[in-house]
């Protein structure tokens, strides 16, 4: 008898697809796993190499970037251990055509044999677990009392995050900020049916109607923006103000102004990965401004309270979110979890 014959068969590897992904898990539910997730981590429960990012030279004509986000999460961090891996591609322009700028699948593997668990799409988990990290630090760092929200950026990550945003805090007035009035308006004319609050579209003009004026009574700020310059600056940005900066995500995209950053209370997701990738830090850095001392705490350290967070009330607070697979894999393994659970979802052998 053959090797492969005397073995036992595979399992059939489970399929998820976009709207089995945001029927499984609400934004608000996967604010917890991610909790989890950021407390297994700053307890070392998860290997986490630095994401891989492939940029063809642009002689070749290739157009946007393929990364490679590799993690393994042990039991006490998934309830299962798990190896997995978000590849995926990101193509900035895919928004003017109405497409995710995210693309790609997550894989999930069997930490206890190997096997491939499931296949999963890649935009919702990113938009659903960056979403969820977001309000996961705003529950951590904003003001308990602060209900008015700016989000600068109303693409496809503004649908999770506002409400992310509004599960853990009470809002009570946002503000859509975008390069586009209309863009903004549209954004709010789809969303405002699904909240209680009042949404208002501004644009990036000036005087009363620009992103500078939306800012600089918001108790949250949150930028959700494909920029590669600043788009936020400190002279807008109130005493107690939480900021959320969570667009760029590569040394070249910046989304703060070098003051900001330097004046701001800095918490990231992960130290390694901000002194390595992230725009933000790096421009600030190289200015002389601020230095890896000056990252005060990872998300995980306020999860498990080795870092009190904000201690200040008229401090301002600035999470640095850059994503990582572990956040992505974390998100895999609750879903595959529920999904088997509730009999959702493709089952394929291959």
């Amino acid at each position: 008898m053959s090797a492969t014959a005397s073995t036992t068969a595979t399992p059939p590897v489970l399929l998820l697809d976009a709207p089995q992904i945001a029927a499984l898990m609400p934004v608000a539910d996967a604010i917890p796993v991610m909790s989890d997730m950021f407390g297994a981590l700053a307890r070392e429960q998860i290997h986490l190499p630095l994401r891989q990012i492939i940029r063809p030279p642009e002689a070749l004509g290739a157009k946007g970037m393929l990364g490679m986000m590799p993690a393994f999460l042990g039991s006490a961090a998934s309830g299962m251990p798990v190896y997995g891996a978000k590849v995926g591609t990101f193509f900035p322009g895919n928004s003017l055509h109405g497409k995710d700028p995210h693309q790609g699948c997550v894989l999930l593997m069997s930490g206890e044999t190997g096997e491939l668990l499931a296949v999963m799409n890649a935009a919702e988990i990113t938009g659903i677990r960056t979403a969820a990290v977001t309000g996961l630090a705003t529950r951590l760092l904003a003001r308990h009392d602060a209900t008015r929200l700016t989000l600068i950026g109303a693409g496809h990550q503004a649908h999770w995050h506002l409400a992310a945003l509004a599960a853990v805090r009470p809002l009570d007035h946002v503000r859509i900020a975008s390069r586009s009035l209309a863009t903004a308006q549209a954004f709010v004319d789809k969303e405002q049916p699904n909240y209680g609050f009042p949404l208002e579209a501004v644009d990036s003009g000036k005087g009363a109607n620009s992103i500078a004026a939306a800012v600089r009574d918001a108790d949250i700020v949150v930028t959700v923006t494909n920029a590669t310059d600043p788009v936020l600056h400190a002279s807008w940005i109130a005493p107690g103000t939480h900021v959320n900066l969570v667009g760029s995500s590569t040394p070249r995209h910046r989304e703060a102004d070098t003051t900001l950053m330097a004046r701001a209370q800095l918490f990231v997701d992960r130290r390694e990965s901000t002194i390595n990738e992230s725009g933000d830090y790096l421009a600030a850095a190289a200015e002389g401004l601020i230095g890896a001392q000056d990252l005060l705490a990872e998300l995980g350290e306020l999860v498990i309270r080795t870092h009190p967070g904000r201690t200040d009330a008229e401090a301002v607070t600035l999470f640095k979110s850059l994503g990582m697979g572990a956040q992505d894999v974390a998100l895999a393994a609750a879903l595959y979890q529920r999904a088997q659970a509730a009999d959702v979802g493709t089952r394929v052998a291959i």
